[in-house]
């Protein structure tokens, strides 16, 4: 059984429906009555819907609890639920930075820790977390919804090294540029303020708007995708989704190892000569 959080669209919509249609049953959460409808009727049968607001940890370790209750084991849990923030990092409130948190990774969290306990005593189970391919390099205005997204990968990352010998999976997640709604109505945006920053955010603000609708991605391949890793006997513990961010991701990764090594005798240079050396 899959547990999804954020179905009513995007990738958690397409992940549920690409399990369904392999047959197996789906929980989701909805936040309003309306979409859980709407989510239970692609399948009476084998999906169902859960309203819950992931920010809220009670309510969350509820929902875990009622599933394994009266529905069954939860093999696969996928942290979907989550939003865009755009903003210059001088224009945007603090608010909407705990907000992002919040959502994006305290959300998160609050899912995988509900479903641990269960996995962890059957020992069995693969968790993923959805991140982004802004989770493995960043791009100017989204600082904070990079931000986040780079702390769900390091904590899903560690959690996958903590749980390797407990017979569960962890999988992060990484997609690119994929068509849904994260670029619409999922995406907060802080207003300009700054003209000094005009020259480089009105461009970019531009194209992120044009470009909305026409991705290259294919959410239900992404789903397809996923399928083919639980069935996998060595998951990965990082999974980038799209030619686009792979060649971001990559070219990213590359530029912060060569300046790692530009920098590498500056680097040594600060040992104590009778220091500990750290391994593993």
């Amino acid at each position: 059984m899959f547990f999804i959080t954020g179905v009513s669209s995007g990738f958690g919509l397409a992940f549920a429906e690409t399990a369904l249609e392999a047959g197996h049953t789906v929980v989701g959460t909805v936040r309003r009555s309306e979409d859980a409808e709407a989510f239970e009727a692609l399948d009476p049968r084998r999906a169902r819907a859960v309203l819950v607001d992931v920010t809220d940890d009670d309510a969350v370790q509820r929902a875990v609890d009622g599933v394994e209750r009266d529905l069954g084991a939860i093999d696969v849990a996928i942290a979907n639920a989550g939003y865009g923030h755009e903003g210059v990092l001088e224009e945007s409130p603090m608010s909407e930075l705990r907000r992002q948190f919040d959502v994006n990774v305290f959300g998160a969290v609050a899912t995988i820790q509900a479903i641990l306990p269960y996995m962890r005593q059957r020992r069995r189970g693969h968790i993923i977390g959805v991140t982004s391919m802004g989770g493995l390099m960043t791009v100017p205005g989204l600082s904070y919804y990079c931000g986040s997204k780079y702390a769900l990968e390091a904590i899903l990352e560690t959690l996958g090294k903590e749980v390797a010998g407990l017979g569960i999976h962890v999988t992060a997640v990484a997609p690119g540029s994929f068509r849904t709604d994260w670029a619409g109505r999922s995406m907060v945006r802080s207003e300009r303020s700054l003209p000094d920053y005009d020259e480089l955010m009105n461009p970019i603000r531009a194209n992120r708007q044009a470009a909305h609708g026409n991705q290259l991605g294919d959410p239900r391949k992404a789903g397809q995708a996923i399928l083919t890793i639980i069935e996998a006997p060595n998951p990965p513990a990082h999974l980038v989704l799209g030619s686009d961010a792979l060649r971001l991701v990559v070219n990213g990764r590359k530029t912060i190892d060569d300046e790692i090594t530009a920098w590498a005798e500056l680097s040594r240079s600060t040992d104590l000569a009778d220091g500990a050396q750290i391994t593993g």
